[in-house]
């Protein structure tokens, strides 16, 4: 096979490698097998077209065509033009499939479903990436910068699982880009044994480049590079303990000396949400026992999204810390406020498993084994180094705040830095859901009112229904479209009246988790997985965040809420329950993450009240961020190592000044470019060589010249002059040689100087230097004894 042919195999095989990464995110992950077909017959018409020879754009151009045919045929066959042919409606089913994918991406939980969409996203990315790797590294020639495109192809997939794809993906991504950096090293080499006759290495006599296996001791030395460079990014995360989420852990671990510190990343969890609430049968995921006397306002809360950034509704990351033996009093709770102490105890299904427990709001206490951390804006539990709620069995003290309408009503401004960052809403947000905001709230004397005002408009009088086949978009879009439809189901509800809230001035977030669940025979109360519900919660300084219902139908209207108990639950309760602690905390520090593997209602990502303070274990260590640091610039410096070999060397060179250092530095500028070295030339004969083969301009030939003079006189003459400036004069030796190059002869020049396999060279000469110093010491070591006398 020739050297082409096996570029093009490799370059199809680091593609597909790299692309495996994305296998996770997706179930079932048929889309690969298209994927595969779409990088074959890229890599078939590319070998097909460097056969001809078309020019390089035009290579290249052909491949995008036949890849959009390709593309066609599978998406849009329908639409085409005899069945192949893209035409209008072809580009606007791609547009329309392209837009549902983003949608898609935005909502599901992963693994997500292989909807039209996202299979469109996933073939388009691995093609795109493939057409430029094969690009990169067969048509131009040029594999080291092929490992862009890649990381990023890893790197989007890492990301997006946050941390998921594993090491398996990525010793499988690293794989395919040693293979392709190793076959055009051979294809390299190769042709260097052919352009050189047997012309013999500097340093090594005897040995000729176009020797049989020459070229092996180059290709070994490189093998041993790569397994060394592939084994330190292995090495490399562990000496990283406080990153989560890299190639070798998954999201949501909260990492650090002793356990402390770390943050969780937060993924959105609202398609697991909708999934659930399809299920034909609703599987138990948690049963509980309280002595709670009204079970029907006790939510179950996993997260809170409290960041709207036009698109979706998210959860902020925040760090984590252990878990304290009490939890600090609620932030904006009043010690006037009643409070009743509430404890329940808990038994997870085994089939459940997610990372974030479902626990009463607020928590005051917590009593649970196994590895387990907390994020105090949110008092939320989030499992560490793999614990989840499989199983889990553990009790819960919790606070049952009941706020009267009037404490709401008179409640005082929220504080600044909690308006601030609960108050905010895009600026893509339609005017349509203010103005809407403005119009049901009108009348309203207060944030109570208004808020109270908005709920009976979702529930009661605005005449929405509740449907879980509707589309749970999560943008602004979607709210409008909901506002005007009135139709959806608790995402729909909660989202619009936080979004509407904001607009008013509240401060609100989304809470998601489940419902009370339903009372059983033997006392207890049983969640299902149709009870997933996300809900709003919006802040009242006084009561702190305070839970509304707008989805009708579902769960049940707080009493405060109520028009006709507005006074009957008003009496106020001077103290707070005992079992609380009563000490107001100045330092909570929030976290938030989301496990990569988001099972049902468990893709969620954490809370947090902006009011809290940033806790003392947060962010990285420095000296792990400058590791970190460090560690990308290696990553991004690698495809530039023959560049910054050579440039330092020809620094050394010149700085020097001596005459034989320049003269090595003219030889090897013309080996950049395409003359190889000949050694057995004189100086002045090399010149001629130099000058007629890389077609040098004059004053480059005068140069050439005036240098192989110097180093005819310093060879030669029994007393060599001093040349003053020699230096100076590589530099229009260069110009001329790169003037005369072809534009991809000069771009290998700088990217991948064929001079570089002196470092090949010197790693195997020094490689059997020291290996034949530790056979001769090792055989004098083990001879020494038995040539003694007895």
């Amino acid at each position: 096979m020739s050297g082409r042919g096996r570029l093009t195999l490799a370059a199809f095989g680091a593609t597909l490698l790299a692309s495996a990464a994305l296998l996770p995110l997706v179930k079932p992950a048929t889309w690969i097998f298209t994927a595969a077909l779409v990088l074959g017959l890229q890599s078939a018409i590319g070998t097909i077209t460097r056969r001809v020879p078309l020019a390089r754009p035009l290579t290249l151009g052909t491949q995008a065509v036949v890849t959009l045919l390709v593309l066609t045929v599978v998406f849009a066959r329908e639409q085409a033009v005899l069945g192949l042919l893209p035409g209008p409606e072809v580009l606007s089913t791609f547009g329309s499939l392209f837009h549902a994918g983003v949608d898609d991406v935005g909502t599901y939980a992963i693994p997500a479903p292989d909807t039209a969409g996202i299979r469109l996203l996933l073939v388009v990315g691995v093609a795109a990436v493939g057409l430029l790797v094969d690009a990169l590294a067969v048509t131009f020639r040029t594999a080291a910068p092929a490992g862009l495109p890649l990381l990023a192809l890893y790197s989007v997939a890492a990301g997006l699982s946050g941390g998921g794809a594993g090491w398996l993906y990525f010793l499988l991504a690293a794989t395919g880009y040693l293979l392709l950096l190793l076959a055009e090293g051979r294809d390299r080499l190769s042709q260097w044994g052919r352009v050189f006759g047997g012309a013999p290495r500097s340093g090594r006599p005897g040995s000729a480049v176009g020797d049989s296996g020459s070229a092996s001791a180059p290709v070994r030395s490189g093998r041993r590079i790569g397994a060394v460079a592939l084994g330190i990014a292995l090495v490399v995360p562990f000496a990283l303990p406080g990153l989560s989420g890299g190639i070798f852990g998954g999201a949501g671990k909260g990492e650090g000396a002793g356990g402390k510190g770390g943050t969780i990343s937060a993924v959105n969890p609202l398609v697991s949400l909708q999934n659930d609430l399809r299920q034909p049968d609703d599987r138990e995921v948690l049963r509980y026992r309280t002595n709670a006397r009204d079970t029907s306002g006790m939510y179950l809360r996993l997260v809170a999204l409290d960041q709207f950034d036009g698109t979706a509704w998210k959860s902020s990351v925040r760090p984590i810390q252990d878990v304290p033996e009490l939890l600090p009093w609620p932030d904006g709770l009043a010690q006037d406020v009643t409070t009743t102490e509430v404890t329940s105890n808990f038994v997870a299904s085994t089939a459940y498993e997610q990372k974030w427990l479902p626990m009463p709001y607020p928590v005051s206490k917590v009593s649970i084994g196994g590895s387990w951390r907390y994020e105090p804006a949110g008092r939320m539990l989030v499992g560490d180094n793999g614990q989840n709620t499989k199983g889990a069995r553990y009790s819960v003290t919790s606070l049952d705040i009941r706020p009267t309408a009037d404490q709401l009503a008179a409640a005082a401004p929220a504080p600044e830095k909690l308006l601030r960052e609960y108050t905010k809403v895009p600026a893509s947000l339609p005017a349509d859901v203010r103005s809407t905001a403005v119009e049901v709230t009108r009348g309203a004397r207060n944030g109570y009112e208004r808020a109270v005002k908005l709920q009976n408009w979702f529930a009661r009088d605005g005449g929405f229904r509740y449907d879980v086949e509707v589309d749970s978009g999560t943008g602004v879009q979607a709210i409008s479209r909901f506002l005007k439809d009135r139709e959806g189901f608790c995402v729909h509800f909660s989202f619009s009246m936080a979004a509407m809230a904001r607009s008013l001035g509240i401060p609100a977030r989304v809470a998601v988790g489940f419902m009370p669940g339903t009372p059983q025979p033997d006392g207890s109360l049983s969640v299902g997985i149709r009870d997933a519900h996300a809900w709003p919660e919006l802040y009242f300084e006084g009561a702190g965040w305070t839970r509304f219902e707008p989805t009708p139908s579902r769960g049940t209207v707080p009493e405060y809420t109520r028009e006709q108990s507005a006074g009957g639950a008003a009496t106020p309760s001077a103290q707070p329950s005992t079992g609380a602690s009563a000490q107001p905390s100045a330092a909570p520090s929030a976290a938030e993450s989301c496990p990569p593997q988001l099972r049902r209602l468990g893709e969620c990502g954490p809370d947090q009240a902006a009011g809290s303070e940033a806790a003392s274990d947060s962010g990285l260590p420095p000296l792990q961020l400058a590791l970190l640091l460090l560690g990308v610039l290696v990553l991004l410096a690698l495809p530039l190592l023959p560049w910054l070999w050579r440039t330092r060397l020809r620094a050394r060179r010149l700085g020097q000044g001596e005459v034989l250092a320049v003269w090595s530095e003219v030889k090897d500028t013309a080996w950049d470019h395409g003359v190889a070295p000949d050694d057995s030339l004189t100086p002045r004969g090399t010149a001629a060589r130099l000058i007629r083969l890389g077609e040098l301009p004059p004053d480059a030939a005068d140069a050439v010249h005036r240098v192989a003079r110097a180093v005819e006189q310093a060879l030669y003459a029994p007393r060599p002059q001093p040349v003053p400036g020699l230096s100076e004069e590589a530099e229009p030796i260069r110009r001329g040689f790169h003037a005369a190059a072809s534009r991809s002869n000069r771009l290998r020049a700088v990217l991948a100087p064929r001079s570089a396999v002196r470092v090949a060279w010197a790693t195997r000469t020094r490689w059997d230097a020291l290996r034949t110093t530790a056979s001769t010491r090792a055989r004098t070591l083990f001879r020494r004894p038995s040539s003694e006398s007895p």
